[in-house]
């Protein structure tokens, strides 16, 4: 596949990112020994400090030949990936061009793949989703395996792949989200933005969520990330818009019913400080008939064009506007600032109203400094609302079995430890070398590795960073699985070793999630739309019955 083509085929994340990411990927097989991964380092969604750091230097070293000396005597590297999202495919790609020995097992909880890219994109953000084109690539390769409706920890126990296998690597993502842990928050009306994306998004989990949106006209949102702006987006866009989308037609059809006409959109900090992109924001001051109210000018500095350029463009945006104004609008957005969330009440067994307390920058703090701190003041406010979704983040939890194979994880970080290379590291084991305290054979990436923070470009990163530890372990002769002594590489057999003592489901493969995807976009040709998602396992697994 030709360069000018991947351009097209690669993540949308922002019009900054595809022309990097583009350049950073190439067709499994080829380009191996002397090209550099370019621009990786220069994209601005990725993580802070020492990790960003390592993946600042890394990206402008050339890759290692694939057939280098060291890693063609140890002879083929069979890697377990646990998690088949965005981190899971990009960490398969990286490490498959990097060492042609290198035969992946993919293992996925769902039917299907793609994790967030399927199931957390909004649906009017098809763009995005271009990145799957190149997960297809790597799924043709006869060196991939796809090992779909099986949940490792459960209907297959860690302690039993590991014999099976030289590395393992974690890249499931963050399943739960954050609660605010106020009064309330249980109330009838109370949802979390996980649960209302994936319900949209024809998530099984949630296909029995019926989110209450005749209940009032106002909703709040509480967190002031990209999420939080979808879900906002969501509710207030008109509904033909997004009949066209891979939406629900379950969500079509609430929506369409929904008696919401006002959103507002709470955050602890000021403007500075807020997580969202200028994308999300300006496709909310871009909806028809939706109008937002101006913010405080006073939150922003008197000269604008000093703020960082990331910064300076949302403050542009914000301080525009949209093009309705509230007076001609039907329906209308606003975004809160330096309010946290302190209770929630109801009225007749319904939440109806959110008290909140007004915060103020810490004394010496810079309000325009990104990393500003706030502290709470005396001042209350009550907000109206018949409908709340908290968007205040996800959380990874650690899988049954991780202690059994000396994995510690982390429920206060919600992260499994790591060297900030994607090497599982324990306290146990330590201090010393480079790899004191690595539990050899084991890996991690994605938010599992990181935190549920970034855009699919950080991610892409992020999983290159693990791949390219995995590489250079294996290529240095670092011990990994079954291996400590030099002599035992366990049997090597992978998902062939391990598949007849999974009888309690039914284990797809790559061709099985072909034929369930056939069936979605004909479900969704006959509507007019790109697909139309089956909503449950049961429904996808009847498809290759027939």
């Amino acid at each position: 596949m030709q360069l000018a083509r991947r351009i097209q085929k690669t993540p949308h994340v922002c019009a900054s990112c595809t022309q990097r990411i583009a350049s950073a990927l190439a067709p499994i097989g080829r380009d191996h020994g002397t090209r550099h991964v370019r621009g990786i380092s220069t994209i601005r969604h990725g993580p802070s400090g020492a990790f960003s750091s390592y993946i600042a230097s890394s990206a402008q070293q050339p890759l290692r030949n694939a057939f280098s000396t060291a890693a063609t005597a140890r002879g083929r590297l069979r890697v377990a990936i646990i998690g088949s999202g965005p981190a899971g495919f990009y960490t398969a790609y990286r490490l498959m061009n990097k060492n042609q020995d290198a035969v992946i097992d993919m293992y996925e909880q769902l039917p299907v793949p793609y994790g967030l890219v399927r199931f957390g994109v909004a649906p009017d953000h098809p763009e995005v989703k271009n990145c799957q084109d190149t997960f297809e690539e790597v799924a043709q390769s006869p060196r991939f395996n796809y090992v779909g409706n099986v949940r490792v920890g459960y209907d297959i126990e860690l302690a039993k792949m590991k014999p099976h296998y030289d590395a393992i690597l974690f890249s499931y993502g963050a399943s739960e989200d954050r609660q605010l842990g106020i009064p309330g928050e249980d109330l009838p009306g109370v949802y979390s933005a996980r649960s209302f994306v994936g319900w949209y998004n024809a998530l099984p989990q949630f296909r029995s969520l019926k989110p209450d949106l005749q209940a009032g006209e106002q909703a709040v949102v509480i967190g002031q990330g990209n999420v939080a702006l979808d879900v906002a987006r969501i509710l207030l866009s008109p509904v033909d818009s997004l009949r066209h989308t891979d939406i629900s037609e379950q969500a079509i059809q609430t929506l369409s019913e929904s008696k919401v006409r006002s959103v507002r959109v709470v955050g602890r900090r000021g403007p500075i400080q807020a997580a969202f992109t200028v994308k999300e924001a300006r496709e909310l001051m871009n909806i028809p008939s939706v109008a937002f109210e101006p913010i405080d000018r006073s939150l922003y500095p008197p000269e604008i064009k000093k703020l960082p350029r990331v910064q300076k463009r949302i403050a542009e945006v914000l301080l525009k506007g949209s093009k309705a104004t509230k007076e001609e609008a039907p329906r209308s957005w606003t975004l809160d600032f330096m309010q946290a969330p302190k209770s929630m009440h109801a009225d007749a067994g319904h939440l109806s109203s959110i008290a909140f307390t007004k915060q103020q920058f810490i004394p010496d703090a810079d309000p325009f400094d990104q990393r500003a701190r706030v502290t709470p003041t005396n001042e209350e406010k009550s907000m109206e609302a018949s409908l709340a979704f908290r968007s205040v983040g996800y959380k990874s939890t650690g899988l049954p079995g991780l202690s059994e194979i000396g994995v510690p994880f982390d429920d206060k970080l919600g992260i499994i430890p790591n060297d900030m290379h994607g090497r599982v590291i324990t306290p146990s084991v330590g201090p010393g070398n480079l790899t004191a305290g690595h539990v050899h054979g084991l890996y991690c990436a994605g938010w599992v590795k990181r935190g549920p923070t970034g855009v699919i470009a950080s991610t892409m990163q992020d999983a290159f960073s693990s791949a390219d530890i995995i590489a250079q372990d294996w290529e240095t002769g670092v011990p990994f699985l079954n291996d400590t002594s030099g002599d035992n590489r366990g049997t090597g057999l992978g998902w062939d070793g391990i598949k007849d003592n999974v009888t309690s489901v039914r284990s797809l493969s790559w061709s099985d999630w072909k034929k369930i995807d056939e069936a979605e976009r004909a479900r969704g040709k006959s509507k007019g739309k790109e697909r139309e998602k089956f909503q449950s396992v049961e429904e996808m697994l009847k498809v290759l019955d027939v």
